[in-house]
């Protein structure tokens, strides 16, 4: 019973892809980031190497993964909080600093308390949501007015500050937007609803794989909000993937966030899973075990 960790993105695929693929809703983030670092290469997420890794138990299957692409929080596959715990103090001696860990609630407390316990830091909980997975899709009734349209390199400038404005209305730094933004021009994953030609609400999709696609960068400007353009968007690009033969529609939603969680389960989203982020905060260098900055 080991981890074992790589900076390869095919050795991980290759190794730890068909057990994400068994259970594809639950994996979807941890399928989706390997995609996307395949795709676009190694720096799509920032300047560090991305790290990955898949744990195998008594029987020798893998029945656990990680991905971690600094600098953002290590993102866990459902495992047992023991298994958390070890692959903790297995990346506590490698490089890139953890500032946060991703997944099942339980395993994320128990990978964060053994950090804790190492460096003299604390954690705190800083975001809970709901997966949901798209049943029969039931569009708004009455849909309000306007048209969905894919958005294209020329709305890139607007487009940029939506990005910046979704990722501070999360509680998220809004650095990786520019980044972000490009990945979904480039393959064509952004969606615009549009009244009489002005864009109101975007929506944006990941890449199709493993017969699965998240919806996600859902927003509206503030003035706009309370129309149904929300709603009429992610109708637009959930039927897109639907006739495009994708079977898994997912995304995810702040729990605390109950006009979104109202709003999907409206068009036909029903939960499927839960996933917690916790932030790992350092102790002063004075504090820490090591005694170390």
């Amino acid at each position: 019973m080991t981890w074992t960790t790589t900076d390869d993105n095919g050795a991980f695929r290759a190794t730890a892809g068909p057990f994400l693929r068994e259970r594809p809703d639950e994996h979807t983030v941890l399928i989706s980031l390997a995609a996307s670092l395949h795709d676009v290469g190694p720096d799509r997420y920032g300047d560090q190497p991305p790290r990955y890794g898949w744990w195998r138990g008594p029987d020798g299957a893998v029945s656990g993964a990680f991905v971690w692409t600094p600098p953002y929080p290590v993102q866990l596959s459902p495992m047992a909080p023991a298994v958390a715990a070890e692959l903790a103090a297995r990346l506590l001696d490698g490089a890139g600093q953890l500032v946060g860990v991703g997944g099942r609630q339980a395993a994320a407390e128990a990978f964060a308390a053994r950090w804790a316990r190492a460096t003299g830091g604390a954690w705190r909980m800083t975001g809970r949501q709901r997966l949901y997975r798209l049943g029969e899709l039931v569009p708004p009734s009455p849909m309000p007015p306007g048209r969905a349209r894919r958005a294209t390199r020329e709305d890139r400038e607007f487009l940029l500050g939506w990005f910046e404005a979704y990722h501070r209305d999360l509680g998220e730094d809004p650095a990786d937007s520019e980044r972000a933004l490009d990945d979904r021009l480039g393959y064509g994953g952004c969606a615009l609803w549009e009244v009489d030609g002005v864009p109101v609400s975007m929506a944006s999709v990941t890449r199709a794989n493993g017969g699965m696609v998240r919806v996600n960068g859902v927003y509206t400007p503030d003035a706009l909000r309370g129309k149904g353009y929300a709603g009429a968007v992610v109708t637009a690009v959930s039927r897109e993937a639907l006739d495009a033969g994708v079977p898994r529609v997912l995304l995810f939603a702040d729990v605390a966030n109950s006009t979104s969680n109202a709003l999907y389960q409206r068009l036909g989203y029903r939960v499927v899973g839960s996933h917690a982020t916790l932030a790992l905060d350092p102790a002063p260098a004075h504090a820490r075990p090591d005694g170390h900055a």
